[in-house]
């Protein structure tokens, strides 16, 4: 694995701090491979059944949705980042389904920046992130936390 140098540290993540990803389009196979291992419910992994649901087709599993906007986020600032994990998310909607040929892409907006009370070398930054479709339409919406080393630890 290449290892990137660290561009963002937790002062670089101020609020109102945004970044906007490419496209990563999604097949209909990517999503029935994903759906056969990880979600096999029929509207992820069938043609013909989707059809007779209420999503009138095939669709990705959330879940797998979460996962690009994952590998969107690693590939645009997390892998040049002071990143040290995150306890979670607060808040995760799914909010339109995302069909075969949707190009998803990722748009990161910090909302709170927050110092560690216990450790001066590290922060705490809230993040919003929402996957928009070709459409501009927001299919998926989280928010949640990430842990940052600081570039200088705090007096």
């Amino acid at each position: 694995m290449l290892v990137m140098p660290i561009k963002y540290y937790w002062e670089d993540l101020t609020p109102g701090w945004r970044y906007e990803s490419g496209a990563r389009s999604l097949t209909a196979e990517d999503i029935k491979r994903f759906g056969r291992e990880y979600d096999p419910q029929v509207y992820h992994i069938d043609d013909e059944a989707a059809k007779s649901t209420p999503f009138g087709g095939l669709i990705a599993s959330g879940w797998q949705t979460c996962g690009v906007a994952m590998r969107l986020m690693c590939d645009g600032y997390l892998l040049e980042s002071a990143c040290i994990g995150s306890p979670g998310l607060q808040e995760l909607r799914w909010l339109k389904p995302v069909r075969p040929g949707d190009a998803l892409r990722l748009r990161a907006t910090v909302l709170e920046q927050m110092p560690s009370q216990t450790q001066s070398g590290r922060g705490t930054i809230t993040f919003r992130w929402e996957v928009m479709n070709q459409r501009e339409e927001i299919v998926c919406a989280m928010v949640g936390r990430q842990h940052f080393t600081r570039r200088t630890p705090a007096s």
